[in-house]
């Protein structure tokens, strides 16, 4: 009962409109209103489903859960991406050498991570190996490795949000079939098939498919709003890789 309760509440949190429980109607001018109980619905479902129908529900539960989580988690990475890239563009050009100039560089952000691995690649150049390609040649291999690991990593939970948006409606759909079924069996074992033992039941079911899109709908304008971020946030990283590469080859001396 406890695990119900906390089933329901978190539920509830993410999908408040589908837990209205009752209808109200409008009784006659002499009498005075009242609510009806609804005995069909969400919570309906929770207490008397069986076990696809509830594994239906985990399931978009921890879809929905999980494009929550990743959207703030992006959201924050990336605005520190943005901040990091303002400030470099503000105090990085303006120090007098390239090592004061890396000091001033967040340890932690993407922008380090690329000068770093740019200085790194003119020292290792004077090894065996790597002289046998041209320095130009390999500080921008150094980049464009560096470019596409940061890439990488700004991707990491966009594949999530693209399986939720493309797979939650029809897991919902799923879930009002399989609800649609069992609902059209009782009727048929127990010979009834008036409108009140027909809508209640189907009318449940549908909630399935609301579930569905309540899910997918936020994680499709996530994933498309995130990828939007993602490309404005590589430009920023590539503007400073190729202004960079052009200071190392420019004759600075590694540090």
């Amino acid at each position: 009962m406890k695990c119900k309760l906390i089933f329901s509440s978190v539920l509830a949190s993410i999908f408040p409109m589908l837990f209205w429980r009752g209808a109200y109607a409008q009784a006659p001018s002499n009498t005075s209103s009242e609510a009806l109980s609804n005995p069909y619905g969400l919570m309906s479902i929770i207490d008397q489903g069986d076990a696809i129908a509830k594994a239906v529900l985990v399931i978009l539960l921890i879809m929905s859960l999980g494009t929550w989580i990743i959207l703030i988690y992006k959201y924050m990475e990336q605005s520190s991406l943005f901040s990091n890239a303002k400030k470099v563009r503000h105090q990085f050009w303006e120090k007098d050498n390239l090592e004061e100039a890396v000091i001033s560089i967040d340890q932690e952000s993407a922008f380090y991570y690329i000068a770093q691995n740019a200085i790194a690649a003119k020292k290792e150049h004077h090894t065996a190996l790597a002289s046998q390609v041209s320095l130009n040649t390999w500080i921008e291999m150094s980049f464009n490795r560096s470019i596409e690991e940061i890439q990488s990593k700004l991707s990491v939970g966009l594949a999530f949000l693209a399986t939720v948006g493309s797979t939650a409606p029809f897991i919902g759909l799923f879930g009002t079939v399989w609800g649609i079924y069992h609902a059209l069996t009782a009727i048929g074992v127990a010979g009834q098939a008036s409108i009140d033992k027909v809508a209640g039941p189907v009318g449940e079911s549908l909630i399935m498919t609301a579930l569905g899109l309540a899910v997918a709908v936020p994680a499709v304008l996530s994933y498309n709003w995130l990828v939007r971020r993602n490309k404005s946030a590589m430009a920023q990283v590539g503007s400073f890789s190729a202004d960079l590469e052009k200071v190392l080859l420019g004759g600075v001396k590694p540090l």
